[in-house]
């Protein structure tokens, strides 16, 4: 059953048969002012994680060219607006299952140069509505820690990638210094669950650092992605190892 924190915004537990409806109706609940508290969250680090992770993709694909890709929840657009701007040969889909998440980023999506060369549609991260090899590059940032079975949504994103495509997963993750760690946890886990109490998001914000206790490590994460079908699997930390971008390739051919 959906928990609640005192202010009675949505906290998903877990646990309980419900999960994947619950995070659908926390996000439902911040969807419009998901950005801004981010942005300020992250003390405006969130600006620079994701065109980090776009920079790695580069170096990683070689220049090999990308005629369509995915970001899988994409909330409000951004890395979807950001993809098509630096991809400005690309075709972009974002994929979200919820629906105020999608009427954001339709809004956002303006610009004439990547606004013709974007769709959004709903789907869910364990059950996309795409052919097998339909998209060159996946993408996902800060959705990982959401999902009910992460080992089943490699899967699902190695069977829509082309044969040699791409996964991108960026997410929050145990720095490596044990310090930066003390000093993260104690932001983390206490001042922003405060501001998102200020901010009448309480629960979500108290989920937050709840989930990251469910990722897998580093490590760990790989061998998800490694058993899953990708090849070549890397993981490049960002901001003393905050977050971390993970990359993999789809096979040549079907497993």
């Amino acid at each position: 059953m959906n928990r609640r924190a005192p202010d009675g915004s949505p906290y998903p537990d877990r646990g309980a048969p419900g999960f994947e409806r619950d995070v659908q109706a926390m996000f439902t609940h911040i969807a419009d002012r998901y950005d801004w508290f981010d942005h300020l969250a992250s003390l405006g680090q969130d600006f620079l994680w994701r065109p980090r992770a776009l920079w790695t993709v580069d170096r990683y694909r070689g220049g090999r060219p990308v005629r369509r890709f995915l970001d899988v929840g994409c909330g409000p657009g951004d890395l979807t607006v950001l993809s098509a701007r630096h991809l400005p040969s690309s075709e972009g889909v974002g994929a979200d299952f919820t629906s105020a998440m999608l009427r954001n980023a339709q809004r956002r999506s303006v610009e004439p140069a990547t606004a013709r060369r974007i769709r959004y549609v709903r789907g869910d991260a364990l059950r996309l509505p795409f052919a097998a090899g339909s998209f060159d590059l996946v993408l996902s940032a800060f959705v990982a820690r959401n999902l009910p079975d992460l080992g089943r949504a490699f899967e699902e994103f190695r069977r829509i990638l082309a044969p040699g495509g791409t996964v991108v997963t960026l997410e929050i993750t145990e720095p490596s210094s044990r310090w930066i760690a003390s000093l993260f946890h104690s932001y983390f886990d206490h001042v922003v669950p405060w501001m998102g109490a200020a901010a009448r998001s309480a629960g979500p914000y108290r989920y937050l650092p709840d989930s990251l206790r469910y990722l897998p490590d580093r490590a760990g994460m790989l061998a998800r992605m490694t058993a899953a079908g990708f090849l070549r699997t890397e993981a490049c930390p960002q901001s003393m190892g905050i977050v971390t971008t993970y990359l993999g390739t789809a096979p040549s051919a079907p497993p």
